[in-house]
């Protein structure tokens, strides 16, 4: 069975009633004896079993649940990556996590940090008080994103509920903990409510950043602390989502009669503008199936796109247009949108140009020497340390030419995953177009114990595709240090 989640305007209070209006909305999926209803933001999954037909308030843990999720989404289960949430034994307002180790096989079940509420009251589904199970999970803990994708970000999932009275157990679907290949699909909401008066008139967005947050000199977008895609004097990068200004576009569609847009292009600040000609897909939810299915968009013979159906529900909402950075050489870049009705003549809409900061590289990221004492240690040597106070230096480079580098770390690796940071940095507003370093050593590091150790340096950049930042660079050199 498919559920589709809706997007939770405000984080939500697991102690509020389902009726109360933050889970307006949400979307609602029939399980045996009841509903589970879904809604999620940028960071958490919000859940709540509603089992209507379980009227017994059992104490303890006489009512039960499991929640299981198929991280890696591929319809098997996976050892060590699946999981499944229960309540602690003996404590039903505690809950636990445990992996899957084989069909019907779990690890032990550990404390986990999952806000969960277990409740016994009535719901918009029955007016008789029931057991009712609430949840708020991360979402990286179910390896979801909410990152540019065709299909939406989605998780499958299986339930089992528990009741000593009325004596049931309840499975959905049929004992799914030996075989994931019928588990539910849950596609999330990234469509979340962003604020008219954060939008430009006609480009509302790049993917979750407003377009009032992007620099229409410099190209680079910066939001606000607290907002849900956090960037800083960030350019753009990988593939891009246009999305239009809701209400205005909607107005646009339902009102003025436009069906179809024209993109123009300019490379650099003034340069003249050209149609724009690109190609993308965005799944359009089919209800006569109730599932997405792919539609293709791309221009016509004279260079016009066709809009989106404001009827049908959309992997990515709202898109005006989509393209990859790659397409772009590096730098400024400038777009604007044209509005057209069913005969392609133009239709009056206000003039907004949006500027790209272009970025397809990622940061330089060099080991330059590693030294002991006076001596260079090179890849696969053998290092005797002389005392308790010797070590090593590592000089490095962590650098971009188009200065854009958010951060860097140059750590070593030994052992069992055992670590250590040797230097690191990250970006601040201060920093201004930041290029990283070039030829920086590190403080002397003191090694703790024999052992084959890997050096590196990592860099991340400050460039986004509009739901975070998305590329780095890394480097490692291996040695055997002896103390």
């Amino acid at each position: 069975m498919i559920t589709l989640s809706s997007w939770a305007d405000l984080s939500i209070d697991l102690s509020a009633n389902l009726g109360d209006p933050v889970w307006a909305g949400a979307g609602k999926m029939p399980i045996p004896g009841g509903f589970v209803y879904t809604k999620n933001d940028a960071l958490y999954l919000y859940a709540a079993i509603d089992m209507v037909n379980d009227t017994g308030n059992d104490s303890g843990v006489g009512d039960f649940f499991w929640f299981t999720f198929d991280c890696n989404r591929d319809g098997n289960i996976t050892p060590n990556v699946d999981v499944n949430y229960a309540q602690w034994p003996s404590s039903p307002d505690k809950i636990g996590r445990q992996f899957y180790l084989a069909p019907s096989n779990w690890t032990g079940l550990y404390t986990d940090q999952t806000l969960f509420k277990t409740a016994f009251e009535a719901s918009p589904d029955g007016a008789i008080p029931h057991r009712i199970w609430k949840f708020r999970f991360k979402l990286t803990d179910l390896n979801v994103s909410l990152a540019a994708g065709l299909l939406p970000p989605f998780t499958r999932f299986g339930l089992k509920v528990h009741s000593t009275n009325p004596p049931q157990d309840l499975d959905s679907p049929a004992s799914f903990w030996t075989n994931f290949a019928s588990l539910h699909t849950l596609y999330f909401s990234r469509r979340p409510v962003i604020s008219p008066a954060l939008m430009g008139p006609v480009i509302g967005c790049v993917g979750l950043i407003p377009t009032t947050k992007i620099n229409s000199i410099s190209g680079k977008a910066t939001t606000d602390v607290g907002y849900m895609v956090q960037v800083q004097n960030a350019a753009f990068g990988g593939l891009l989502n246009i999305i239009g200004n809701q209400p205005n576009l909607y107005s646009l569609i339902t009102t003025g009669g436009a069906r179809y847009i024209k993109v123009k292009h300019a490379t650099g600040i003034g340069g003249a503008f050209t149609d724009f000609i690109t190609a993308w897909t965005n799944y359009k939810w089919n209800p006569a199936i109730g599932d997405y299915v792919l539609q293709s968009f791309g221009a016509d013979a004279t260079n016009f796109y066709p809009l989106q159906d404001v009827a049908f529900d959309y992997s990515i909402h709202d898109l005006l247009f989509q393209f990859d950075s790659g397409q772009l050489t590096q730098g400024i870049h400038q777009f604007k949108v044209e509005f057209y009705n069913a005969a392609k003549a133009p239709i009056a809409t206000p003039i907004q140009v949006l500027t790209l900061n272009i970025d397809n590289t990622v940061p330089i990221v060099k080991i330059n020497s590693i030294m002991h004492g006076t001596a260079a240690v090179n890849a696969c040597d053998i290092v005797k340390m002389t005392g308790p106070a010797d070590g090593l230096v590592v000089n490095f480079d962590a650098n971009d030419p188009e200065n854009n580098v958010y951060s860097y770390s140059v750590y070593a690796v030994w052992g069992s995953a055992e670590s250590a940071t040797l230097a690191t940095d990250t970006y601040t507003l201060a920093k201004g177009d930041w290029a990283g370093v070039i030829g920086q050593n590190t403080p002397l590091w003191v090694p703790v114990r024999t052992c084959a150790h890997s050096i590196n340096v990592v860099a991340y950049s400050r460039t986004t595709n509009g739901y975070g930042y998305i590329r780095y660079n890394s480097v490692s050199r291996y040695i055997t240090i002896m103390k």
